[in-house]
């Protein structure tokens, strides 16, 4: 706007220099001459500069013209913003980046056979008539948390692709067979750091050996039967501790993390940590053979020679319970875990299922027609493989407690052992075979053979590894078995290569999440299910509780009475009235059956106090 105003000032300049030359002129000429076109070129218009356009210099014009401009430009840039938003959301809005529609909308199908994979129990329904009108809230709550759960499978499913690692098989080539391979070829075939998880540990001093691996398959726990108990990390072989507790160890077991280990010696129960100090002498926990820890409970389940089933809750210090099962010795034990329940072999054949909670077995199962030398669970709490010394190896569906196959091996077996996928290692003397798919078609021949030096005391697979430990009368033997451990693991809840603090933090969280032994069931599903008691069932619980039934007879209705006499209060007393005359005689009798018992328990008790106080001499009394 400046620089039009000051060209206006300088155009009307000119124009009167030009008035005042050409009025000189004509007074010059002395009269004005005149004007005509014959003759005379048409002169050319001079072009115009831009202070001589009329237009740039009305600056009514020019408002205008730059209010235009603007208006053009807004509608240029809503177009273009209109063309960038068709570009990337497409004509309907929904957003993609090639330009084109997608013809795949949504977020990609998750396959139902992953989503069962990651799926923890059954869906309950919430019905509408199953709480009252004053449990809205429960029934809100329910419903989030079943929604909640089935986002969290749903994602767990969906990133399973980014788990790269898979599990593989040993394959042989034509006219072989994979039981032939021996292990130091197996050793020379694969990678360095696969082959260094073949080793011998020459301990003839000690034998034999019983071992245990940690949850996270990271460190080793190895007992000798004289008295040597040494623990370690198999990965980097690096010592943690080694001592000699001069005493027969029967078993030895790891606790919650690779900070503390149990060992069953001769007398009684000891927990050490990882450097060997001693913690605890349990002595109520004498005898004992055999031990298993339950990782979420907290519980270390204990079976005796004496034939007792104890389980120590270890982050409290204090014994939960101790079942006497009347079955004798207790030397074949083993966990199930799906569900936390105990698997107990017996020399008449028989597996019994045992829980904290219940003084009885839950189950008896005759499996063997003699006594039982070792028993597996899977980890999906579905199989159980037993061998007997009728030299038969069974597997059974738990769900059902049938027999699926039954196998005869010439020697038998004395030591199973199931791995994460499923594999199954059969150690009889000194050879360790391992069978692959026991339970779904019948076996012929085992998947791999191994020779060890001594006879086998104890086999176990480790976690996330492809290796079956083996614990034998001339030290320990570590087998590469492929295809045996889960590829991937859960960081969160087993991670091998954790360091000090997130052993500490997850130490911490899997303390306020243990669960309480009274929740140890067969059917851990029952938990999440609402425990609706029948009419009947309540009735009868209403009877015990009262000695009579309140419905037995009809309810006394009193007659109308005149002047005042029919008040509700004075209905309530005349049948509270016959109420009580009815139910007299009832509650006479039970009063007097209890004390009747009363009576009989208290002349027992005194006779019995009779009887201990009688000396030595009342015997020659006539």
């Amino acid at each position: 706007m400046m620089t039009s105003a000051v060209g206006v000032v300088f155009v009307g300049r000119e124009e009167k220099k030009k008035k005042k030359t050409t009025s000189k002129m004509a007074d010059a000429m002395g009269s004005k001459p005149a004007e005509t076109h014959v003759g005379k070129e048409k002169r050319k218009s001079a072009t115009k500069r831009y202070w001589q356009n009329t237009e740039l210099n009305d600056p009514v014009k020019t408002e205008d013209r730059n209010h235009e401009k603007d208006s053009e430009n807004h509608e240029t840039s809503e177009n273009k913003t209109e063309r960038k938003k068709k570009r990337k959301h497409g004509p309907q809005g929904k957003k993609f980046i090639s330009g084109k529609k997608d013809p795949f909308p949504g977020p990609a199908p998750v396959p139902e056979e992953k989503i069962r994979k990651f799926q923890r129990g059954q869906t309950s329904i919430v019905a509408n008539d199953m709480f009252s009108d004053g449990s809205e809230i429960l029934k809100s709550t329910l419903k989030d948390a079943e929604e909640t759960s089935k986002l969290a499978t749903e994602k767990a499913a969906r990133f399973d692709l980014l788990l790269s690692e898979d599990a593989g098989f040993l394959e042989a080539d034509e006219g072989e067979e994979t039981c032939t391979i021996a292990q130091d070829d197996i050793a020379d075939a694969v990678d360095i750091t696969s082959g260094t998880k073949y080793f011998n540990l020459s301990l003839t001093q000690f034998g034999p050996y019983r071992l245990d691996y940690t949850r996270n398959g990271r460190h080793l726990l190895l007992g000798g039967r004289r008295g040597h108990v040494s623990c370690f990390d198999w990965h980097s072989k690096q010592l943690m501790c080694e001592i000699n507790v001069m005493e027969t160890v029967n078993d030895v077991k790891w606790l919650h993390s690779e900070a503390m280990f149990a060992v069953a010696q001769k007398k009684w129960l000891y927990i050490y940590d990882n450097t060997g100090i001693e913690l605890h002498c349990i002595r109520r926990f004498n005898d004992v053979l055999r031990m298993q820890f339950l990782p979420y409970h907290f519980l270390l389940a204990t079976a005796s020679a004496t034939g007792f089933l104890q389980y120590l809750d270890v982050s409290v210090g204090k014994q939960v319970a101790a079942t006497c099962t009347k079955a004798g010795r207790l030397d074949v034990m083993a966990q199930n875990p799906y569900n936390a329940i105990i698997h107990l072999g017996h020399p008449t054949g028989v597996v019994t299922l045992w829980s904290p909670n219940q003084r009885e077995p839950l189950v008896k199962m005759l499996c063997h027609r003699g006594g039982v030398r070792s028993i597996a669970v899977d980890k999906t709490g579905t199989y159980m493989v037993t061998s007997g010394l009728d030299r038969k190896l069974k597997v059974f569906d738990i769900r059902a407690f049938r027999p699926l196959q039954s196998y005869f091996l010439p020697a038998g077996a004395s030591c199973l052992s199931l791995s994460q996928r499923g594999l199954l290692s059969a150690c009889t003397g000194d050879i360790v075979q391992v069978y692959k798919d026991v339970w779904g078609t019948p076996v012929k021949k085992p998947y791999m053979a191994h020779r060890v030096r001594g006879a086998v005391w104890g086999a176990q697979f480790c976690p996330f590894e492809d290796v079956l430990g083996i614990g034998h009368g001339e030290g320990f033997t570590s087998m590469i078995v492929p295809g045996a451990g889960e590829p991937n693991f859960d960081g969160l809840d087993s991670n091998p290569y954790r360091s000090v603090k997130q052993r500490q933090e997850w130490e911490v969280k899997a303390l306020l999440e243990k669960i309480q032994p009274e929740l140890i069931s067969l059917d851990p599903d029952q938990l999440c299910k609402v425990d609706r008691a029948t009419w009947e069932q309540r009735h009868q619980e209403r009877v015990k509780q009262l000695g009579y039934d309140p419905l037995a007879k009809e309810k006394f209705t009193p007659r109308h009475k005149g002047k005042g006499r029919s008040s509700s209060g004075n209905i309530e007393k005349r049948k509270r009235q016959v109420a009580h005359e009815d139910q007299r005689e009832l509650i006479r009798q039970t009063v007097e059956e209890k004390l009747a018992k009363e009576k009989e328990i208290k002349e027992k008790e005194k006779k019995k106090a009779q009887q201990g106080q009688r000396s030595a001499l009342d015997r020659f009394k006539k």
